[in-house]
């Protein structure tokens, strides 16, 4: 045999030998790409399902908004007395000191009577402690 026969022989086997090589190198390839875009077509899938999730929520939050908005404002409510300040204790004992009654000392500090008396025994009771 020629040389020339050989090489084309050669060839032609090399050939031969390579296709399926290439058409399974390209098979695979398809099948890699089609998972990948089944895997990015659930993934969309997926957010998007998340996405009308969080979209149902946000409308909820917003009715709730509107719904504070219009709804009756709370009526305000005047700060809770905290009893009575230093400058009126000191008023209410002075004025207990000269001999006045509780109610007048109520009503001249304008607090309730009870809360001069409670004074009056609170300070008995610890000037009574006091050797």
């Amino acid at each position: 045999m020629s040389p020339l026969v050989l090489t084309a022989a050669g060839l032609c086997g090399l050939v031969l030998g390579v296709v399926p090589l290439s058409l399974a190198a390209v098979l695979r390839a398809r099948a890699l790409a089609e998972g990948a875009r089944r895997q990015a077509r659930e993934a969309r899938e997926v957010q998007s399902s998340e996405i009308e999730a969080l979209g149902r929520r946000l409308e909820a939050l917003a009715a709730r908004l509107d719904d504070v908005r219009t709804a009756a404002p709370f009526a305000v409510m005047p700060p809770e007395r905290g009893g009575l300040n230093l400058s009126r204790r000191s008023q209410a004992l002075r004025l207990h000191r000269r001999g006045e009654p509780a109610g007048r000392i109520a009503a001249e500090l304008r607090i309730p009577v009870q809360e001069v008396q409670l004074l009056i025994k609170v300070h008995e009771i610890v000037m009574n402690a006091v050797p």
